[in-house]
């Protein structure tokens, strides 16, 4: 029985997709509850760099603050806004050297717009990760017509001004892409 956590998505696999390294920005746009890249992401990045957990919920912000407490990770920021709304994130353009969009674009109609908040964030020859349920049929996870179309993507996220660096498989049951800002 798969119950989410590493059994559906390896952390490890993801960050080291997204080439993240000591000293660097990195968001978790849309983190959820239990921060499963926040906290792998931000003993990466060390005391010199920032991780900040994303999301619309306070609830799960409020989880993550306490759990980085606990932790002694100080450099886990936890940020509220609305994605959907270019410009509402509390992270200055052109700030971040990693943006990640995991199992996020699946949850909203305003994917576009998500994205393009993303790549707002992101430096010049930053890495925009993406990772999606795969689009076959599932005893689980969202409904196939809510899942995100990869060639849809690429074409979306190529559209607005990212190059596609890598594909690759993100588990069984999910696609991964790494764009890069030109």
């Amino acid at each position: 029985m798969i119950t989410g956590g590493n059994a559906l998505l390896d952390a490890k696999l993801i960050l080291a997709k997204a080439q993240i390294k000591e000293g660097m920005r990195v968001a978790d746009l849309g983190c959820g509850t239990s921060g499963h890249f926040v906290f792998p992401a931000a003993r990466i990045v060390g005391k010199k760099g920032v991780v900040y957990a994303v999301d619309i919920l306070k609830t799960t912000l409020q989880n993550i603050e306490k759990r980085a407490k606990l932790e002694n990770l100080a450099n886990v920021q936890a940020v509220w806004t609305d994605l959907e709304i270019f410009g509402a994130t509390k992270i200055d353009s052109g700030k971040l050297d990693v943006a990640m969009l995991i199992n996020t674009l699946y949850q909203s109609k305003k994917r576009v717009e998500i994205i393009r908040e993303a790549i707002r964030l992101l430096k010049k020859k930053g890495k925009l990760v993406i990772v999606e349920w795969k689009s076959s049929a599932l005893p689980f996870g969202p409904s196939i017509d809510a899942r995100v179309n990869k060639d849809l993507l690429k074409q979306g996220a190529g559209k607005l001004g990212m190059v596609l660096e890598e594909e690759f498989e993100a588990g069984e049951y999910h696609y991964g892409m790494v764009f890069e800002k030109v």
